[in-house]
């Protein structure tokens, strides 16, 4: 059995990534053209060394967007919690833990 992601969040708050968000965006679209570049890699049957190359890459754009919206949760959402204390910081703590404990493992 696969882990759902938790959905019940507060969308009335701004979430801690929103003042990046044309940053992430562009990152986002940047690694959607390295996926449909590797698409034409293999397509046009490439070295397979070099599509390696490439996929080795676009994981580390992946996992430098990931870093970064953790890092953001953590500094905006994480931290509101904590400060509010109670339950919801214990909620909010575990959540960016299994956050990582999915990225450690991916």
């Amino acid at each position: 059995m696969t882990e759902q992601p938790n959905t019940d969040h507060d969308h009335t708050a701004g979430h801690g990534y929103i003042s990046a968000k044309d940053d992430y965006l562009k990152r986002l679209r940047r690694i959607e053209g390295q996926a449909r570049g590797l698409q034409r890699m293999v397509e046009d049957e490439k070295y397979c060394i070099d599509i390696l190359t490439q996929v080795s890459a676009m994981t580390k754009a992946l996992q430098a967007v990931a870093l970064g919206l953790l890092e953001d949760h953590i500094s905006h959402c994480v931290v509101d919690a904590a400060v509010a204390g109670g339950s919801e910081a214990d909620a909010k703590i575990k959540e960016a833990t299994d956050a990582i404990a999915r990225l450690v493992r991916s």
